[in-house]
């Protein structure tokens, strides 16, 4: 019987020392997690006269969405003028972030694709630094809609006679990085305690299709349209603190350099050619109001445009976000 109770005294102490190694190791791999992220949370060249990190280390943010898609676009050909001037639904999300330093992720819910009312898809990846930063939206929609006008008249093009599909990449090196932040402006992960601007440098890229569908109309025939381009450029952003609040706008015009755009229509196929200048333009707008250390509110707007072509045939894209957002840093 005593040798029964020294075994499990035994098997006892050996449980409990087996559960401390494991949450030993636990808190060894924590901590080494936590040792990474802060030491890239922390680390940058910056003058923390301008620029500093939130005191908290998590910040959290409920965000209502807005998105959209318009295109003007004007042919001439052989003494008739085509002018078309589309837009795709007002896509409507609301997304939650979570921000651990530096390391985030998220959900969005799309009310009007769960009821079944609008199909489209879209996907935003941001990645915004003081030095550096790069931008990536991928939509796919069949809600492509408006008027074409001919010289004999007009008519509506409905919903899902188009389907676009469209890439846009930009990116922009800020060049008075130790003063002038963009996350603090679009991601709040930096907080700009001066006024500060910069000058700035980057590129842009887009390339897409739009063509017809099977629910189109004959008369509108089997068409594509592929457009492709890259640019660079340069401009700059300013960031306007007055009290607790934060001002941002910023333009980088960017001249077009590679251009690769046609035309297939029932099989026949034509390329459009350049035309000096041809410009993509990519502007940021944002205002911030931090209600104190822990809370904050604000608005971005982010526009992408495109203009290529001549007075007699010419292309004008806007892709355009914006966002509402109330955050909380714990």
């Amino acid at each position: 019987m005593k040798q029964t109770r020294i075994w499990m005294l035994v098997t006892a102490l050996f449980a409990i020392a087996t559960s401390a190694s494991a949450q030993s190791k636990r808190e060894v791999i924590r901590e080494r997690i936590d040792s990474v992220l802060r030491k890239n949370y922390e680390k940058g060249s910056y003058d923390t006269l301008y620029i500093k990190r939130p005191e908290k280390l998590l910040t959290l943010k409920l965000r209502g969405n807005l998105s959209g898609n318009y295109i003007h676009a004007k042919n001439k050909v052989e003494g008739t003028e085509l002018t078309a001037k589309l837009n795709t639904d007002t896509r409507a999300t609301l997304s939650l972030s979570a921000n651990y330093m530096g390391l985030a992720a998220g959900i969005a819910l799309n009310p009007a694709r769960l009821s079944g009312k609008n199909k489209d898809m879209e996907i935003n990846i941001n990645a915004y630094g003081n030095r550096f930063g790069i931008e990536g939206i991928y939509q796919l929609s069949k809600t492509l809609s408006g008027d074409i006008t001919q010289d004999q008249g007009s008519y509506h093009l409905d919903k899902g006679y188009l389907q676009m599909a469209t890439v846009i990449i930009t990116g922009y090196y800020a060049f008075n990085y130790r003063h002038f932040s963009y996350p603090a402006a679009l991601t709040q992960s930096y907080i700009q305690k001066r006024s500060a601007g910069s000058w700035l440098a980057g590129f842009s890229y887009e390339g897409g299709s739009i063509k017809t569908t099977s629910d189109a109309p004959e008369e509108l025939g089997n068409a594509r349209i592929y457009a492709g381009y890259f640019a660079i450029g340069g401009g700059y952003g300013y960031n306007l603190v007055v009290k607790k609040w934060l001002f941002h706008l910023s333009s980088q015009p960017n001249l077009i350099v590679v251009k690769n755009n046609n035309f297939k229509l029932n099989g026949e196929k034509r390329k459009e050619s350049y035309h000096f200048p041809e410009m993509m333009v990519n502007n940021r707008a944002a205002i911030v109001y931090n209600i104190n250390p822990k809370y904050f509110v604000g608005f971005t707007c982010v526009v992408n445009s495109s203009l290529f072509g001549d007075q007699h045939h010419y292309t004008r894209q806007v892709k355009w976000n914006a966002r509402a957002f109330v955050g909380m840093r714990l």
